[in-house]
């Protein structure tokens, strides 16, 4: 694919983080405005506790004469000025995925299913698995299935090889439906951020094993499941999504496991759209997930062919930063103004807490 080939109908999406000071905001919108965007979505949170400043932009290409190369050596130098940690991805790119899956077929038929019907973004290219149940499964849509059994001794080749299948296959996102299998912290090393397990509970409690039948132990009244990414700590990733369901004393082991697998699919599938989207930012143990489509209470929502503000959700299995208030100007500035660009923006400024 050429560099510019379809940019009249791709969006980029811009997603950072910095140490929060006056006029993040502004330079932003300047940068997209001087170079011939146009902003159609934007979001931003303020970790107060922290004092750190998050921000989601997605603008259209269609009018700017940079590449996207140029686009990011750009941004580059208004970036390191003022301690940005970024990411710019854009709508059009072919996000690869591998699906890895034990003997549960649950979430591996849902995603399978969203893919077919067009539900998801990216694209699923294997499957792969320590057992041969789901490969007349998988074959009916098409995907290649790779059996790869393991044991404890056998453990450093079977990864070596699943590690060779996901590379050559370019995958870009693992996601564990329900892979039963603890990857090593090599391999969970060469995908940082781009493995994501869902977890058969409401994180953190019930970790481990059998959390339906701790559950039912503890005569709980709400079960849930929690995506989240892989990292070296067991079930201690930073969390993507999450959702629960009431229960009470009349449901037994069964009815708590059939519950809890229709949660893990949904949020399985949430969890997917989400870091696809590129709606994800993980700030150390927790993220910042701009969520889609939802406004922050008394900002109006958007106008006819316009997408307002959406609100940001800060999760994580500490304490979560609280969603601070964003104001309406702030938002209003990243449409860019209406008449001539704004001077450069001085970066020597002399830092506020705020930013309005």
């Amino acid at each position: 694919m050429s560099d510019q080939r379809s940019d009249t109908a791709a969006r980029a999406r811009l997603l950072l983080s910095a140490p929060d000071r006056p006029g993040l905001v502004a330079a932003v919108a300047d940068f997209v405005y001087r170079h011939g965007g146009d902003v159609t979505q934007a979001d931003q949170h303020n970790d107060e506790e922290e004092g750190m400043f998050f921000q989601r932009v997605e603008f259209r290409l269609g009018g700017m004469a940079l590449s996207r190369v140029q686009l990011a050596e750009a941004f580059a130098e208004v970036a390191g000025p003022l301690e940005m940690r970024w990411s710019l991805r854009y709508s059009d790119e072919e996000r690869r995925v591998a699906v890895l899956v034990s003997r549960q077929a649950h979430c591996l038929v849902d995603l399978l299913g969203r893919w077919h019907a067009h539900e998801l973004p990216g694209r699923p290219v294997l499957v792969a698995s320590n057992h041969a149940d789901h490969e007349a499964l998988v074959g009916h849509f098409g995907l290649p299935y790779h059996h790869l059994p393991v044991t404890p001794g056998t453990r450093p080749q079977q990864e070596a090889s699943l590690v060779a299948l996901l590379d050559k296959a370019g995958v870009e996102l693992v996601v564990l439906a329900r892979y039963m299998q603890i990857l090593s912290e090599d391999v969970i090393n060469r995908y940082p951020g781009r493995i994501i397990n869902i977890h058969h509970s409401f994180l953190p409690a019930f970790q481990g094993g059998q959390p339906y039948r701790q559950a039912f132990a503890r005569g709980v009244k709400l079960i849930g499941a929690t995506a989240h990414y892989a990292t070296a700590d067991l079930d201690e990733g930073p969390i993507i999504d999450q959702d629960t369901a009431r229960v009470s004393h009349r449901d037994g082991v069964a009815d708590l496991a059939r519950t809890g697998r229709d949660l893990e699919t949904v949020v399985l599938a949430r969890a997917v759209r989400l870091h696809l989207t590129d709606r994800v930012l993980v700030h150390g143990r927790k993220t910042v997930v701009f969520q889609p489509g939802v406004f922050q209470p008394g900002l109006p929502g958007p106008g006819p062919g316009r997408s307002g503000p959406p609100g940001a959700v800060a999760s994580g299995h500490g304490r979560g930063a609280a969603s601070a208030g964003r104001d309406a100007a702030s938002a209003k500035r990243l449409r860019g103004p209406a008449g001539p660009p704004p001077p450069p923006l001085p970066v020597g400024s002399p830092p506020r807490r705020s930013r309005r």
